[in-house]
């Protein structure tokens, strides 16, 4: 098998979609925590024009952006599939993991706002995000986007869900209500406890130290 490396920063939701994807596939790599303040020259080689994370590199070649990497992963490990073989149900997955990507955003934004009106529009921000996904990409009957086993939608929303519970936490804050959103916290729980998530869910004790140091 040809060499695997990994850099990221470990607190960032775009790098755990990236190990929970490789630890599904069972793909062993070599990791390197990157400072966010001073980037490696191999990170800035490797990624000149964004210099972000995370970088994958396969064989001595990088790839980059979080959701491309996962769908590289996919394409050159088969094993246990997270895109659909339809091309229609791939066209959806990947349509709803870009909707996921965007919902960061807002995220952050509550994250950045200050306590008040401005924090009150960011949550009202997020719930219309949430509201989507909750609208849209669970039925009753589904325990993951796909059905029964995790796909790269569930990778995607993950991300996005576990950086939602370190800001409700941080903000003494519920936005994840139960009675609110029932199937995006039955898919949650089914997620967290896919024992190969557990194992790789970032310490939140430590996120939201290392967050509140930035707030």
């Amino acid at each position: 098998m040809a060499e695997v490396k990994l850099h990221g920063f470990w607190y960032s939701p775009v790098l755990w979609r990236v190990v929970w994807t490789l630890k599904l596939k069972g793909i062993p790599y070599d990791y390197t925590e990157e400072d966010r303040f001073n980037k490696s020259a191999q990170l800035l080689k490797y990624n000149p024009v964004h210099k972000k994370i995370p970088v994958l590199v396969h064989d001595g070649k990088p790839i980059c952006e979080s959701m491309i990497i996962v769908e590289y992963i996919d394409e050159i490990w088969p094993q246990n599939p997270l895109l659909p073989a339809d091309p229609y149900e791939r066209a959806i997955a990947r349509f709803w993991a870009k909707y996921a990507d965007d919902m960061i955003s807002a995220v952050a934004a509550l994250y950045r706002s200050s306590i008040g009106e401005e924090r009150e529009k960011a949550i009202e921000k997020v719930w219309e995000h949430l509201t989507v996904v909750e609208d849209n990409c669970f039925g009753d009957e589904k325990k993951f986007f796909g059905g029964d086993t995790i796909n790269i939608v569930d990778l995607a929303l993950g991300s996005v869900a576990n950086l939602l519970l370190v800001v409700e936490v941080m903000f003494e804050v519920k936005v994840l209500q139960a009675l609110k959103f029932p199937r995006l916290n039955s898919w949650f729980n089914n997620f967290r406890d896919v024992p190969v998530i557990a194992k790789n869910l970032p310490e939140q004790e430590k996120i939201v130290a290392f967050a509140s140091s930035y707030s």
